[in-house]
């Protein structure tokens, strides 16, 4: 899986020895994705050196491209000063640690960067206390009218609102019908499958619903889970 991780998360996770996995807090981790602030290119002709802050740490990304002498397929669309999001595996070479980038991408959503915080912090508490309770949710327009929340925990999973909720009136037809079935759904870690909201959702065809779906993870209204095809709520 692609756990969302901060550079601080990275400089601190450990190996138990140079051929074993890495590791954060005790749990072992793969690829990982992070977005940060570009600080320095540095296009080489078989690599390319990011040198990445995102406010917890530096550490450099590598991402090589042997057929691209100037690297500048590879830079498209990223200009130092600007904000990206990295994918690939943490690797050191020489005491020093860096991400080993298979993709790159320029993050042009604002709210991409405090989304990523928010996943990380989230995946963090998941993995150190482990699944997320049964108790139910206090209702959210609590907060609006200020009524107390009572005894509901801020990490209690949060049964989510009856369908035809108000705040989601505003989205488009299928985004809604989307996020309604899958409210009306028992919630479950692993999500649920894109192919079971296509086959749920009268009238939307694979590939209108594919691209609902991505603009709902673009919004922030539902994100990955276990694999890019199970998708969860995260309003």
């Amino acid at each position: 899986s692609l756990r969302p991780v901060t550079i601080k998360q990275l400089l601190d996770a450990t190996q138990a020895h140079s051929d074993a996995e890495w590791q954060i807090n005790g749990q072992e981790i793969g690829a990982v994705t992070v977005v940060a602030h570009v600080l320095t290119i540095h296009a080489q002709t078989t690599n390319c050196v990011y040198w990445l802050d995102d406010g917890t740490g530096r550490m450099e990304a590598r991402q090589w491209s042997p057929s691209d002498e100037d690297g500048g397929d590879k830079l498209r669309g990223i200009t130092e000063g600007t904000y990206v999001r990295v994918m690939g595996t943490p690797k050191i070479f020489g005491q020093k640690k860096y991400i080993n980038a298979t993709a790159l991408r320029p993050v042009t959503d604002p709210n991409e960067i405090q989304f990523h915080l928010l996943e990380t912090m989230m995946v963090w508490k998941i993995l150190e206390r482990g699944p997320v309770s049964e108790k139910p949710r206090a209702n959210v327009n609590a907060y609006a009218n200020g009524a107390a929340l009572g005894t509901a925990s801020a990490y209690s999973k949060q049964t989510h609102s009856a369908p035809s909720n108000p705040q989601w009136a505003h989205l488009p037809d299928l985004q809604r019908r989307i996020v309604e079935y899958m409210a009306a759904q028992t919630a479950i870690p692993e999500g649920i499958h894109a192919r079971n909201i296509a086959a749920s959702i009268p009238g939307g065809n694979a590939t209108a619903i594919a691209g609902a779906l991505d603009d709902l993870m673009d919004t922030g209204y539902i994100y990955s889970t276990i694999d890019d095809s199970h998708y969860a709520l995260s309003v």
